[in-house]
């Protein structure tokens, strides 16, 4: 399913958490952090400015992004967890 963000939104996929420690150490599921990282799945049209215009998003569908740690909402879609976040949550691009 394909979801739509709205207005100044995004969709984000949150890349996997690390399943072992640098020394070796296996991580069980609640030890992990959740990554503070993920790929832009889907972008809404703008905000809408107070001229009736739209404000373009700084950030594309396929973008690495990093985000705030309590940024978005956490919804679940075709068994994958997703995020829906405001554009202003996401702190840099990834290159």
């Amino acid at each position: 399913m394909r979801i739509e963000p709205l207005g100044d939104k995004v969709v984000v996929k949150r890349t996997e958490a690390d399943e072992m420690t640098a020394g070796g150490i296996v991580l069980p599921g609640a030890a992990r952090e959740k990554p503070q990282e993920g790929k832009i799945l889907s972008v809404g049209s703008g905000r809408v400015l107070a001229d009736g215009s739209r404000s373009e998003l700084q950030v594309n569908e396929g973008d690495r992004v990093l985000f705030s740690s309590y940024a978005g909402t956490e919804i679940e879609v075709d068994g994958g967890a997703l995020l829906i976040m405001n554009e202003a949550d996401i702190l840099a691009v990834l290159e």
